[in-house]
């Protein structure tokens, strides 16, 4: 089976490759590398793929590319490209957003229509959600986002919707909760704590630190798309948590207590469009599709922390 991964060299995309790679698919792998962050770690990031002879990378945007002439080759489509981040999405960068994040899901879902298509796996994020009275958030709790970038993954996953509603493409969307681990994208919160405590500089912590995330390490993020794409219900949305409500500061101590080193602190304000708290009911996931993450937030961090460590030139 050939299966088409959009994204395919960002943090959650080329992992997803990696995965299905060693489960015996063949893949082909699309990317622009848009400069959200450096070229050289988005092209680390595939360097072992490139070399295995089920992977075939084509570089180039959705929106550009004969989508359609590659549709034809492949059974299913994992479409992980996006630009991300809450805090970019605001003002003069918002077009970039809505080009990618919700120009090129409609660009991919029509040269869907009529196509031999298993399964359309969108990744969506838990920021469709915004602030929420009550946790466990489930996958009947409001979307109201309160970021341009929530705005726009919800629009994805609501197209998404109309091609399962109106063509039968098999849709299903994947909303992440906070994915870390090796190779994590470097703007976000552990990859830079966990830079700063190796290098011994400060790092700022938006808010007091008492926030807390639902993270969910990467292994289980991609076991999330592998066992939805197999058995996931068309035209559903499912929450992808880790299983546990951590706050900032907490994480921050087990980032010590891993490095055997204090972190150097600055709190400041928080920022528009970061959720207070998130915490996720996977039930949903776990009764369709029998999904249940397996790495706690110790462990995540230990393994997400040796791997910085061993390759933090990247990253320079």
């Amino acid at each position: 089976m050939r299966l088409l991964i959009t994204g395919v060299s960002g943090f959650i995309g080329s992992s997803i490759a990696k995965k299905l790679i060693q489960e015996g698919y063949e893949i082909i792998g699309i990317d622009s590398f848009l400069d959200n962050y450096p070229k050289k770690i988005k092209e680390n990031n595939i360097r072992e793929l490139l070399k295995n002879k089920r992977f075939n990378f084509i570089e180039g945007n959705i929106l550009s590319l004969n989508i359609g002439k590659i549709l034809d080759q492949v059974d299913g489509v994992f479409h992980q490209s996006a630009i991300p981040g809450v805090r970019a999405s605001w003002g003069i960068n918002f077009n970039q957003y809505t080009e990618h994040n919700v120009n090129g899901t409609q660009v991919l879902l029509e040269a869907s229509k009529n196509k031999e298509i298993r399964k359309f796996v969108n990744a969506s994020s838990s920021s469709v959600y915004g602030d929420v009275n009550e946790l466990p958030i489930s996958e009947t709790t409001p979307t109201l986002p309160i970021s341009p970038y929530g705005v726009t993954k919800l629009a994805g996953e609501n197209l998404a919707n109309l091609y399962f509603k109106g063509y039968c493409i098999p849709t299903i969307s994947l909303r992440y909760f906070t994915v870390y681990g090796p190779r994590q994208r470097p703007d976000m919160a552990f990859h830079k704590i966990i830079t700063a405590i190796i290098l011994g500089r400060e790092i700022e912590i938006y808010g007091n630190g008492e926030q807390t995330r639902d993270f969910t390490f990467i292994d289980d993020a991609v076991e999330a798309n592998l066992k939805a794409f197999l058995n996931g219900k068309d035209g559903e949305v499912y929450n992808v948590g880790g299983g546990s409500r951590v706050k900032l500061n907490q994480a921050i101590r087990i980032i010590e207590e891993i490095s055997g080193k204090k972190a150097k602190l600055k709190y400041v304000d928080s920022h528009k469009g970061d959720a207070k708290h998130t915490y996720a009911d996977i039930s949903k996931g776990k009764k369709d599709f029998g999904y249940s993450p397996e790495i706690d937030i110790y462990e995540g961090l230990k393994r997400q922390f040796e791997w910085l460590n061993d390759n933090l030139d990247i990253y320079r």
